[in-house]
């Protein structure tokens, strides 16, 4: 059976709302939706945006069958301790050759350890309305 982690980028304020408001923390929630894909999976969960946790080496990466960086409400523009904690550690993912995959929050960290770069969009999204009428959306939104 293949043997998944899965990082998750919230720290530990945003996980007890989100638990608190959707019952899982996204760390919790991907570990569900990957159990139910693939029942008797493995999943180990991690935090390494949190301070105080022991970064993985690439051999300890290299054990896993695929990462997987969860979306949160950061933002990898917003430099300081926990964001620079997931770029060293999706750096390390990449040096250990194990896919990966994120969403989110995790998508924005992996732009930016494989070399890219990520900024606020300061232009106005659009949406359609029911009536089919475009309105205006706040522009606090990230582009990678």
């Amino acid at each position: 059976m293949p043997h998944y982690l899965i990082a998750q980028s919230e720290l530990p304020r945003e996980r007890e709302v989100r638990r608190r408001r959707a019952g899982k923390s996204s760390g919790e929630t991907y570990a569900a939706t990957l159990e139910q894909m693939q029942p008797g999976v493995e999943t180990t969960i991690l935090s390494p945006a949190d301070e105080g946790v022991e970064p993985l080496s690439v051999e300890a990466l290299e054990r896993f069958d695929a990462v997987f960086l969860t979306g949160s409400p950061m933002h990898v523009y917003d430099d300081g301790g926990p964001v620079r904690r997931q770029l060293a550690f999706m750096t390390q993912v990449f040096a250990a050759g194990v896919p990966s995959f994120g969403s989110c929050a995790g998508l924005q960290i992996a732009t930016a350890a494989a070399g890219g770069g990520c900024a606020r969009c300061r232009t106005a999204w659009k949406r359609a309305s029911p009536d089919g009428s475009a309105r205006p959306r706040p522009a606090a939104r990230t582009r990678c």
